[in-house]
């Protein structure tokens, strides 16, 4: 039960932390039209989390991605993703033709790979191995390029207005939705090389301590 209330005021202070910046985020965003489009999804998936907190316990290693991945959405909503101070700075620092925040946040995103992967272990009947990394990978990329034709349509709905040019954040880069696909797809490799024995090991504490997962899942993972 220690560790239990131990993770449960490490949860508490990731919210209270994607809370802060979320308050922050939408006082005077650049405009409050693109904020609203960007936040959006994070802030539909964050209300999930939390509604079904009690009856379905996330490792914290899944929780902090969500909370870091939310928190850049509140960054690039508040700014842009085309605007974002400090990617201004580095791109004039080493002369480059664009704010690579969206760039930055898109590998990043492959982090979400962890969160889908706990889905899938403890819902299907999948385990480790090549079939958990390829649906996996398969259903970010697929989450990924959804995303990147709701950009499209936003352009076609306002007819290339301004707030969907903030939206779409190409700067002018044809290959912009290539580029954000490909970075999703190098981020959620190595996410998965990187943190899934990691994960392995968080989802047998769940086990041990909560017992959320079944028995067979566990001895798949061992």
């Amino acid at each position: 039960m220690g560790l239990d209330k131990g993770s449960k005021k490490l949860h508490f202070a990731l919210l209270l932390v994607v809370i802060i910046v979320f308050i922050w985020s939408v006082i005077k965003p650049a405009t409050y039209l693109d904020w609203l489009a960007e936040v959006s999804p994070a802030v539909v998936v964050l209300i999930i989390v939390i509604a079904t907190y009690n009856k379905f316990r996330f490792t914290t290693l899944s929780y902090f991605i969500i909370a870091l991945l939310s928190i850049l959405t509140f960054i690039g909503g508040h700014y842009t993703y085309s605007e974002v101070p400090l990617f201004n700075w580095i791109k004039d620092a080493f002369d480059l033709k664009r704010n690579n925040y969206d760039r930055f946040g898109h590998l990043l995103k492959g982090l979400s790979a962890i969160v889908v992967r706990e889905l899938l272990l403890r819902h299907t009947q999948l385990t480790k191995g090549a079939w958990l990394f390829g649906i996996t990978t398969s259903i970010v990329l697929a989450v990924a390029a959804i995303y990147e034709i709701i950009e499209w349509l936003s352009t076609k709905i306002s007819k290339g207005g301004e707030v969907s040019k903030d939206f779409l954040g190409m700067q002018g880069d044809k290959w912009d939705a290539q580029w954000d696909m490909s970075l999703a797809l190098v981020g959620t490799i190595l996410a998965l090389l990187i943190f899934s024995k990691l994960h392995d090991k968080l989802l047998k504490n769940i086990l041990k301590s909560r017992k959320q997962l079944k028995p067979l899942i566990f001895g798949r993972l061992m």
